[in-house]
């Protein structure tokens, strides 16, 4: 028995492996599936529907098919996830989710708890075959405009949804924590809303930055994510940018939910 980010990671008998790579196929074929048939059917509806009305039920369908396929990990024995802190924020006032960015995986883990969140996201992932017509219909925001961006996401929180932004920008590059972006920092600002922090920790190497997509990892994957402190907005974005990295760098110390 090995550990790695502070969770137990053991070595499976070939016979294990082998249903592993089977299950784990399986899994990824089915979630391929879904979102295509998502895809396909997300443009649609964006058309037919009234954007108030299509925003909620795409935010809807995303936390299903996300739930669906973190829950068929498990039941596969693929996964081990205590997503649960969560739920604190599903009935709650809207917020800034921020949460620090060890994997590929970790807008997916976010949203299969909460049917309310608007995400924020590179322009390439929401152009995805899988996910970009569904994303469109949940009003997902690019951000690769600012300005739009920032407009987009304060109308969000005042139409009572949460927004969910990764201040790091890209999947973390050096333990704990990558320097942070301000833009959330500037959404706060304008909307006069509260950034909640999330942490994010991961017990797997398995889609964190250079991990190849086609490398299989060691089963199960481990992810645990709890709430950090929920900070006011201010006039002052560098403060605010400032005070969320320091404490990422407290709650996750020199090792924990990081990765190269």
């Amino acid at each position: 028995m090995q550990e790695a980010h502070g969770f137990p990671v053991r070595r499976a008998a070939p016979w294990v492996r082998l249903y592993e790579r089977c299950a784990f196929a399986l899994a990824l074929a089915v979630f391929g599936a879904g979102g295509l048939l998502y895809t396909a059917a997300g443009p649609i509806l964006y058309l037919l529907l009234p954007r108030r009305v299509g925003s909620a039920l795409g935010q809807r369908v995303m936390m299903a098919l996300f739930r669906f396929f973190v829950g068929l990990l498990q039941r596969l024995g693929l996964a081990r996830c205590d997503l649960r802190a969560l739920d604190a924020l599903r009935d709650g006032p809207p917020v800034i989710i921020a949460p620090n960015h060890p994997t590929y995986l970790d807008a997916l883990l976010i949203v299969s708890r909460l049917p309310n969140v608007v995400c924020i996201m590179k322009a390439d992932v929401l152009d995805n075959v899988f996910l970009g017509g569904g994303a469109k219909l949940a009003g997902y925001i690019p951000a690769d405009a600012p300005k739009e961006m920032i407009r987009a996401a304060a109308a969000a929180l005042a139409a009572g949804r949460h927004v969910l932004f990764f201040p790091e920008g890209t999947r973390t590059a050096r333990a704990p924590v990558n320097p942070l972006r301000s833009g959330f920092a500037a959404i706060a600002r304008r909307a006069q809303a509260p950034v909640q922090a999330v942490i994010i920790e991961a017990g797997s190497e398995y889609m964190r930055k250079g991990w190849p997509l086609l490398r299989m990892p060691s089963f199960p994957l481990r992810y645990r994510v709890r709430l950090g402190a929920r900070f006011a907005p201010r006039a002052d974005a560098h403060g605010l940018v400032a005070a969320l990295e320091a404490h990422y760098r407290r709650e996750l110390g020199a090792g924990g939910g990081g990765g190269a």
